[in-house]
């Protein structure tokens, strides 16, 4: 009977080692996986600042190139009340030509 109980135990400390070198295991490999993410993170983080530093060096131009789409529309808007005035001296020189 000793034996049976000493074969159980051996089994149950057996099993116990094996389920904590299981949980090390696990938690070794958590640890390298949170190293990893840590690394990442560090990158897009560096990335991310140098994307913003780019955009700032870029705003001014973004600006300019705004400032020239307005300035297109506007003069757009002249090129045509400057077609309709043409247009109008057209009609009147040809009335002025007939009458």
């Amino acid at each position: 009977m000793l034996s049976k109980m000493a074969t159980y135990l051996m089994g149950e400390l057996t099993a116990t080692s094996e389920d904590y070198k299981f949980l090390e295991n696990m938690n070794k490999l958590t640890s390298l996986k949170y190293l990893e993410m840590k690394v990442i993170a560090v990158n897009i983080s560096k990335n991310l600042k140098d994307l913003n530093q780019k955009s700032a060096a870029l705003q001014p131009y973004l600006d300019q190139i705004t400032l020239i789409e307005k300035q297109v529309a506007a003069l757009e808007q002249a090129a045509y009340k400057l077609n309709a005035y043409s247009k109008t001296l057209e009609a009147k020189y040809k009335k002025l030509e007939r009458g």
